[in-house]
């Protein structure tokens, strides 16, 4: 029998099955808790358990050499795995140079049975494939952007080339039956980033359409469970930024302004998502039980890199792993 080893925490499972094999035992347990499988038994999934359970998940930003690095503090923690497994193809020059261990890591969480969620932190067009924090917090002209979201510019192309960076990434995650749900151009309504705070058919919404199209179309990659995202800017007019229901598979939100989403919120997401599964795309504080409770709509939350320790008590991390409501490595079933 030869035994397949998933990464640095399968060193237990392997060592339980070489016992069970001196047992004389005959039904050892499986090498993998997820077959593979394509982006709708996720999506499906996450229909099946909406209003009644939510997945737990964790992100992993900085270094890509170590993007399990959070996850695995949480099961320090806690003594479970999160449900959700984040992982960012990042910007800086070693972080792109890293970003097959980011690759690997997805693999081996749906593996071990976690869901997995891509975000990219991505340098503009015009510039290089790695960039500065500040060139991701930098801006375009009109102009440039007017020449990004027109079919056959320069800069159009550029951003088609950079797509083409991550291509053989998520190529081999389909190619393993590794769904991803893929959470490009986030916080798209808010202004930090420079693909952000443009509403309208012309505004990011349209470079998410491009994006999609062009991974979708020409790279013909069926594997992404498309996430899009917004912030819970106090300016409101998160339709604004809704690139339609053809574009996206889950429609998600992020809470920075507050711990947690207003009803109001709440409300709003839901009536853009129109029957699709919605979620927390970022939270920095752990939510409450009456906050599950009170919206319990919520399919999964993502909880953010540092922010784990440095915004909640491990009692308060502690207390929401525990919750019946929540769901994590192992309670999952995807067919």
């Amino acid at each position: 029998m030869t035994l397949k080893l998933r990464g640095t925490r399968t060193l237990i499972g392997v060592v339980a099955v070489v016992g069970l094999l001196a047992a004389g035992s005959s039904n050892p347990p499986e090498a993998e808790a997820f077959a593979p499988a394509n982006e709708g038994s996720v999506v499906n999934y996450l229909h099946s358990i909406t209003g009644s359970k939510v997945v737990s998940g964790q992100h992993n930003k900085e270094p890509a050499a170590q993007p399990g690095h959070y996850t695995q503090r949480v099961h320090d923690i806690t003594g479970v795995y999160p449900g959700l497994w984040g992982g960012d193809f990042l910007f800086g020059a070693n972080d792109v140079a890293n970003r097959q261990s980011v690759v690997n890591q997805a693999r081996t969480e749906w593996q071990n049975g976690s869901l997995v969620v891509l975000s990219w932190h991505v340098c503009p067009p015009t510039g290089a494939s790695s960039c500065t924090w500040e060139q991701i917090n930098g801006d375009l002209t009109d102009w440039q952007w007017s020449q990004l979201i027109t079919n056959g510019t320069a800069l159009n192309t550029a951003w088609k080339s950079r797509l083409d960076e991550i291509v053989p990434s998520l190529q081999q995650l389909e190619d393993a039956g590794v769904p991803a749900i893929f959470r490009p151009l986030h916080e798209m309504n808010e202004t930090w980033p420079w693909w952000g705070g443009r509403s309208g058919t012309d505004g990011s919404l349209r470079l998410y359409q491009i994006t999609h199209d062009y991974l979708v179309q020409a790279k013909g990659l069926t594997n992404l469970a498309w996430a899009w995202n917004v912030q819970d800017n106090p300016n409101g007019n998160l339709a604004g930024y809704y690139p339609g229901a053809r574009y996206t598979d889950v429609v998600t939100l992020d809470a920075w302004y507050k711990d947690f989403p207003s009803q109001g919120e709440y409300a709003a997401l839901q009536n853009i998502a129109a029957g699709k599964p919605i979620a927390l795309g970022e939270i920095g504080r752990m939510p409450s039980e009456w906050q599950l409770a009170s919206q319990p709509n919520w399919s999964y939350f993502m909880h953010w890199s540092e922010q784990l320790e440095s915004n909640n008590s491990h009692q308060a991390i502690k207390d929401i792993y525990y919750n019946p409501r929540v769901l994590h490595q192992g309670d999952l079933t995807i067919p």
